[in-house]
């Protein structure tokens, strides 16, 4: 969750099947039942920018929450709207003065060109798979896999994705499963096989035995 960004007044949308997912949750898995009930009514939630969405994952790659959010201040506030052709339009210079490095500057780039040439697919992701998604986010520059399955979760709001590449992921279940001892993406998997369909909201619930304070993307 390195790149996650505290949740603000923006983040207004939640899954339709959130109360579903729990109900499940805590009837097939002994450590959901015991975890859901601590967080009440606190619930995944979305900006709802695509591009923006991805813009604030690339900004906050390798950065602390803090100095991303400073980054991102300054940076949104060089186009007259923060979309994809008006950052095409943005001086190099200016995007290294808000604090970005070169590699940033051409991956917002890379970003930009993608959404505003039309080689992301934006209006079909409700038809695709996840894996159809995760091809197509990936090829952009700076976005790997666990980026597309963070979008996937916060922004698409998929609600069966198990980003087994995350370190916060990893950790929450060895606390909550295995009593602390290290656990293999195998022994993840295994644990995980019991929260199908819905693996991102025990993820997310997991996440919060980690840090109670929800974040969004």
């Amino acid at each position: 969750m390195a790149f996650a960004i505290p949740a603000t007044a923006e983040a207004v949308i939640t899954p339709y099947f959130w109360e579903e997912a729990c109900k499940h949750l805590m009837k097939k898995d002994r450590v959901m039942k015991r975890l859901i009930p601590q967080f009440g009514d606190a619930c995944l939630q979305t900006r709802g920018d695509a591009f923006v969405t991805l813009a604030r994952s690339i900004i906050g790659q390798q950065i602390s929450v803090k100095a991303a959010q400073t980054v991102w201040d300054r940076f949104s506030l060089l186009p007259k709207k923060l979309t994809p052709a008006n950052v095409l339009k943005l001086k190099v210079d200016d995007m290294r003065a808000a604090g970005l490095s070169a590699r940033k500057v051409e991956y917002l780039v890379d970003l930009a060109l993608h959404f505003d040439n039309g080689a992301l697919h934006v209006k079909d992701w409700d038809s695709m798979d996840d894996e159809e998604i995760i091809a197509e986010l990936v090829s952009i520059r700076g976005i790997g896999r666990w980026t597309a399955e963070m979008f996937m979760i916060f922004h698409l709001m998929r609600p069966n994705v198990l980003p087994l590449d995350d370190a916060g992921l990893i950790t929450g279940i060895s606390q909550n499963y295995f009593s602390g001892d290290v656990v293999s993406r195998s022994d993840a998997r295994e644990v995980a096989a019991a929260w199908a369909p819905y693996c991102s909201v025990a993820t997310w619930y997991i996440w919060r035995s980690l840090d109670p304070l929800p974040v969004a993307y």
